[in-house]
């Protein structure tokens, strides 16, 4: 007989019925005479019983173990009273074996699929066993049913699905690229796409006014729990829309995904944060949101106190004081402040300023404990009471240094802080930010970079702004943020190859590297290029969200460890000399194995 339907999907409605399952046993139980087998597939598990009143089946049941594959017929019944287990579909039912046929056995597994205590590393290097876990098993249905509404809504929307390039062209701006040799053009290379950025503005440019794709990545960086070396995005780009009409269709797009994935209602509309506010008040262009507590600044307030920590980060051209008040903060520890000391020092923090608040109506070393108090004059010290909000029993810590490294260290611990004490508040937590800078500045260097992509417009007024003041020049950018993680990124692109030209000037890219690099782009711009933009969602972070993970590698079926290997199948791995000789590449040994 052909498979009836799932494991998981047999309840009630098959009571009576005579029904043939397939799966893996997950368990089984010998009860004196009695056999019970869990069986399981990908939808669930539902629970065999093998008695010996049928001796060929039971002497079957007798040699199963874990992880066999089988595949059972049997009668649905009801579970007798007091049996029924109400966290499974099939916990009111039970199937009567009447045959078992073992379809393969199994080796004795390195692990139990319900351990909860495995290192990452087995793993990893188990991972087709480790997939048949029931979690791994719901995390990937829930990212397919994810990705499966994103192709829905695009094509209800109007969007084509069209296939760019994997060999690509070198590009060196943006992360480092992995490149791949060409054996037919000695000495050239092939570069594995950062993202179809290009590709996908001259679709625009060819006509087809709506493209999405999703489509893999690939950027050779250092990882970390939001990052792989490869990594599937949902692209797409649009003609003929600003960035205020592009933003309502793409924000639908993520709440029919967490709709169709999860049943979850994501906010109506999006709230809209500029760039400028988010560094201000959280000190992070990806602010978690469920997390109420702000940053307050305090710069101007510190140009002339004796404390030369404070007043000589304010009197820097780049420099920032700022505070962070958390309530209740006052009953933490010297240690759990020392542990938050060295948590910002990741970020680049010197050190970690705090105040405890004892007495707020004495605005001085009695009602303020902290080494930093005698330092700052009792005015100061009430305004920063004043400002912060802070009453009896917080604590106000303070960041004082280069804006950068104090809106890193003080958004950081808003947020580590914000989790370590409960604060966070509600599950979805959405927002838009716009209007980011179109350049950032090397702080060594002092080359300009561009901060999303070279090919971001500029906001209406600010073209003539490049070369005068790059600094204050704004983009048609907007980030889509959740819970503090980007889960999509994109802006209105420059349609006019004379703005695009002067990006590239701006960027120190000269007219003839720019021919070279990007004359492909430029001739297309040429022919009457329309307006357009588009975004990239990171289909990868959307089901880590999505699935409550902590990590990118629990939503992707075959990942790469942090040091960029794939444990099950040892790549990567040494190429023969011939591969090598084909491609006329020769190794040079590493500089830890060089003489």
């Amino acid at each position: 007989m052909k498979r009836t339907d799932y494991c998981g999907r047999i309840d009630r409605r098959f009571l009576a019925r005579t029904v043939t399952l397939a799966g893996w046993v997950h368990r089984r139980r010998d009860h004196g005479g009695v056999i019970f087998v869990d069986l399981r597939d990908r939808e669930g598990l539902v629970q065999v019983v093998c008695d010996p009143d049928r001796a060929a089946t039971f002497a079957t049941a007798e040699k199963l173990r874990n992880e066999f594959c089988v595949r059972v017929t049997g009668l649905v019944r009801a579970r007798p009273e007091g049996t029924v287990n109400p966290n499974l579909v099939s916990g009111e039912i039970e199937v009567l074996a009447h045959e078992i046929e073992i379809l393969n056995a199994s080796a004795t597994p390195p692990f139990q699929l319900d351990d909860e205590n495995l290192s990452e590393a087995v793993r990893l290097e188990n991972r087709v066993l480790d997939l048949r876990r029931p979690v791994m098993q719901r995390n990937l249905m829930i990212r397919y049913r994810a990705a499966m509404s994103a192709r829905r809504y695009l094509d209800e929307q109007g969007f084509v699905d069209i296939e760019t390039p994997f060999l690509y062209k070198s590009t060196p701006e943006g992360a480092r690229e992995f490149l791949v040799p060409s054996r037919i053009h000695h000495g050239q290379f092939y570069a594995l796409p950062q993202s179809p950025q290009l590709f996908k503005q001259m679709l625009m440019m060819a006509g087809f006014d709506r493209y999405y794709q999703v489509v893999r990545c690939f950027r050779d960086e250092d990882l970390r729990a939001d990052r792989q070396p490869e990594f599937t995005q949902i692209d797409i780009e649009t003609s003929f829309l600003d960035e205020h009409e592009i933003r309502p269709i793409m924000e639908e797009l993520v709440r029919r995904m967490f709709r169709d994935a999860l049943g979850e209602e994501l906010p109506d509309p999006f709230p809209v944060m500029s760039y400028a506010d988010a560094m201000r008040d959280y000190g992070s262009d990806k602010p978690d949101l469920r997390i109420g507590l702000k940053l307050t600044e305090l710069t101007d307030l510190m140009g002339g106190v004796d404390f030369k920590v404070f007043r000589g980060a304010a009197e820097l051209p780049n420099g920032r004081v700022a505070a962070l008040r958390v309530p209740g903060g006052g009953a933490l520890t010297r240690k759990e402040i020392d542990d938050y000391t060295t948590f910002v020092a990741i970020y680049g923090a010197k050190g970690l300023a705090y105040v405890k608040v004892n007495d707020a109506s004495k605005p001085n070393e009695q009602g303020l404990q902290s080494p930093v108090v005698k330092f700052l004059p009792e005015a100061v010290l009430r305004e920063i009471l004043a400002r912060t909000g802070a009453h009896d029993g917080d604590l106000v810590f303070f960041g004082a240094d280069r804006a950068k490294v104090v809106n890193d260290a003080l958004g950081a611990l808003r947020a580590k802080v914000g989790h370590d004490r409960g604060l966070a508040e509600g599950r979805w937590k959405p927002l838009w930010v716009v209007d980011f800078p179109m350049f950032e500045q090397d702080d060594a260097t002092g080359a300009w970079s561009a901060r999303h992509h070279p090919f971001t417009a500029p906001k209406d007024g600010h073209e003539e702004r490049f070369a005068a003041d790059p600094g204050n020049a704004i983009a048609k950018a907007y980030d889509v943020v959740l819970n503090g993680w980007e889960i999509g990124g994109g802006s209105v692109r420059i349609h006019r190859p004379e703005v695009q030209a002067k990006v590239f000037a701006a960027l120190g890219i000269g007219p003839e590297d720019q021919k070279r690099k990007f004359g492909f782009l430029l001739d297309a711009l040429s022919y009457g290029a329309p307006p357009h933009g588009g975004i990239a969602f990171g289909l990868d972070r959307m089901a880590t969200l999505m699935c409550g993970a902590d990590s990118i590698r629990e939503v992707i079926a075959f990942p790469k460890t942090q040091r960029g290997q794939d444990l099950l199948v040892d790549a990567p791995s040494p190429a023969t000399e011939q591969q090598l000789r084909d491609l006329h590449i020769k190794v040079r040994p590493s500089d830890a194995a060089a003489p």
